[in-house]
């Protein structure tokens, strides 16, 4: 069973699970899988009759979907996948469903008291936002933007290497937008900073939403300006420039630096830009 995308329903946030929902269940940093699918049902002896710390993700197909956290202890023989690795592994994961359950469960878990006065929040009535009564507030799953650029050198592109990052993949340079930051100037910003280049015809290319923990990964194609390679080596172990088709591992294109750097390759291989 693959499940799309859930939609989400104003005024949902109150909603309980019923007979028939469906159930995200996580576990730390993994998705606690049954043996078909992605999804438990709401009445699995996995959840001992007790769903009432869970949150609504919406529904899919006219059946609710709601995300929950087991203890280790609770998760019995079940599987346990690791975000990450569903997202860059896993053929048929539903990245848009577990991407949204991750980042919804962790600003449910993150805002259960006001930033602003400490008091306890609760449901807003509409919205999907936890609401102090006190302030006034909504407290709203936060997003932070990021930029993620694939460059290009006449029949080249820039593939990194992760100073951080174990897997063996080489990618793009991303970085967090700054306060009063265009999202163009974030792209200059973290290419000069992170390689000691300089770029120029920045375009928007895709985006996506990235869990780890809010991100929205915002997609560039930018063009080499001038400079030399100079690594910030807290940042990256190795870049170089690659032809396509000739590149060390990269990512899939379930993600979008994958799918930035086989676009890119597509470009470079017509010897234009796409329309």
């Amino acid at each position: 069973m693959v499940i799309a995308m859930t939609q989400w329903i104003p005024g949902w946030t109150t909603r309980r699970p019923e007979n028939g929902d469906l159930i995200l269940a996580l576990s730390g940093s993994g998705v606690v899988k049954p043996d078909n699918g992605w999804l438990h049902s709401g009445d699995s002896s996995l959840f001992r009759g007790e769903l009432s710390d869970s949150v609504s993700l919406g529904s899919y197909n006219g059946r609710g979907v709601f995300v929950t956290e087991l203890p280790d202890t609770d998760v019995g023989n079940q599987e346990v996948v690791p975000l990450r690795d569903a997202l860059l592994m896993v053929s048929d994961a539903p990245a848009d469903m577990l991407s949204t359950g991750f980042q919804v469960w962790q600003w449910w878990r993150d805002h259960r008291f006001c930033g602003r006065c400490g008091e306890e929040t609760g449901f807003h009535p509409r919205e999907r936002a936890k609401w102090c009564e006190p302030c006034g507030i909504p407290w709203y799953p936060r997003l932070a933007p990021c930029v993620i650029v694939v460059i290009r050198r006449d029949d080249r592109l820039l593939l990194a290497k992760s100073s951080r990052v174990k897997r063996h993949f080489y990618s793009l340079i991303a970085g967090f937008v700054e306060p009063g930051e265009s999202l163009e100037g974030a792209v200059h910003r973290e290419v000069k900073e992170e390689t000691g280049l300089d770029v120029t015809n920045i375009r928007y290319h895709a985006s996506q939403p990235w869990p780890f923990p809010h991100q929205l990964m915002v997609g560039f194609f930018a063009d080499y300006a001038g400079g030399e390679l100079v690594l910030q080596e807290d940042e990256l172990a190795d870049a170089d420039w690659f032809l396509p088709g000739d590149t060390p591992p990269v990512p899939p294109e379930t993600t979008i630096s994958g799918r930035l750097i086989r676009a890119m390759e597509h470009e470079i291989s017509r010897g234009g830009i796409p329309v």
